[in-house]
């Protein structure tokens, strides 16, 4: 890996070939479940923006080899804050949309990972009860196996990963790595390294 990033490495999680394969798996999946509907993704920034990129290409290339003249989906892009460094807070803040916009559609929410789930588990009863979906459902690329969880799953998850932090893909520790293309597991070195952040100078 580039010098930057050795700090972040401890392990790698899956390669990023992988990673491609099972999300076009997902996409075949979300196309099945919502044939005939349009589905409005909900890209959770900053970390889901990769997931969300790769999962819009899968269903793009779905839907240019069928001849169905449906709308397949549409998007908007919403920020839920619940980190303080390497620890979900469960003190979820949410800015980014007017949920009235939702009003009446069926809304798939694309995360990078559930963790302890405790964001999730308030995200999702918020935006049913002040938005009037049709339906509202997650995908993750990762969901953590950790004994912090409030027991919420996934309705398509990726992969199902230790209790590590993970960065790269688009996420990050304090702003760091979110530039890698392959997902790893912070090592001690990179936690202290940023532990105030990213350096700018």
């Amino acid at each position: 890996p580039a010098a930057r990033w050795r700090p972040a490495s401890s392990r790698r999680p899956p390669p990023a070939g992988l990673i491609i394969d099972r999300i076009e798996r997902l996409a075949r999946l979300i196309r099945s479940d919502y044939e005939g509907v349009t589905v409005h993704l909900l890209c959770v920034l900053k970390g889901g923006s990769a997931f969300f990129q790769d999962i819009v290409e899968a269903l793009r290339a779905i839907h240019r080899l069928t001849t169905q003249s449906y709308i397949p989906f549409t998007f908007d892009f919403i920020r839920v804050k619940s980190y303080s460094g390497t620890q979900s807070t469960g003190n979820v803040q949410i800015t980014g949309i007017d949920m009235a916009t939702l009003a009446g559609k069926h809304c798939l929410l694309v995360e990078d990972i559930i963790d302890s789930g405790k964001t999730m588990s308030v995200l999702v009863p918020h935006i049913e009860e002040h938005a009037g979906v049709a339906s509202v459902k997650v995908a993750s690329l990762l969901e953590k196996r950790t004994p912090k969880s409030v027991g919420f799953k996934a309705d398509y998850c990726g992969f199902t990963i230790p209790d590590k932090f993970i960065v790269g893909y688009c996420m990050d520790y304090n702003e760091a790595f979110r530039d890698m293309g392959h997902i790893c597991v912070i090592s001690e070195e990179g936690i202290k390294q940023h532990a105030e952040g990213v350096d700018e100078a």
